[in-house]
């Protein structure tokens, strides 16, 4: 199972504790909220230095930066990753493609490469193309 999801499932039960793909991407220097981000069931709608505004079940709130994770299973999220991606490189043709093998980057031939690529998910490429990003 990919670690792509806010939540994982374990031999031992549902871990509570934020996987490691989406620790890595909030760690990320090029990484930053968008607007349409899906973040533990709630839509971000405005982010800024104070934390984020959020919809949950149509109610807009504040919500803290702490604690929260992108859910990188969800499509929306998906897309801003990847927009994150063409402006870190600086480039709008950046994309993830499945090679058939899993997961690389092109631009349009492969871009960046890890001793881990290529990847399970689309997500999983592009968090590694955020980090590999100058």
């Amino acid at each position: 199972m990919s670690d792509a999801s806010v939540e994982n499932t374990t031999t031992s039960g549902t871990e509570t504790t934020p996987p490691s793909l989406a620790k890595r991407l909030v760690n990320c220097r090029h990484f930053r909220w968008l607007p349409g981000m899906s973040v533990t069931g709630m839509v971000v709608v405005d982010a800024d230095e104070s934390g984020l505004e959020v919809v949950r079940k149509g109610i807009v709130q504040d919500w803290g930066y702490e604690d929260s994770y992108p859910d990188l299973t969800d499509p929306a999220t998906v897309g801003c990753l990847l927009a994150l991606v063409r402006e870190a490189w600086g480039d709008p043709l950046m994309q993830a493609m499945n090679a058939g093998g899993g997961w690389v980057g092109f631009r349009p031939a492969p871009i960046w490469t890890d001793k881990e690529g290529p990847y399970d998910t689309e997500a999983e490429a592009l968090v590694a193309a955020l980090e590999a990003a100058p």
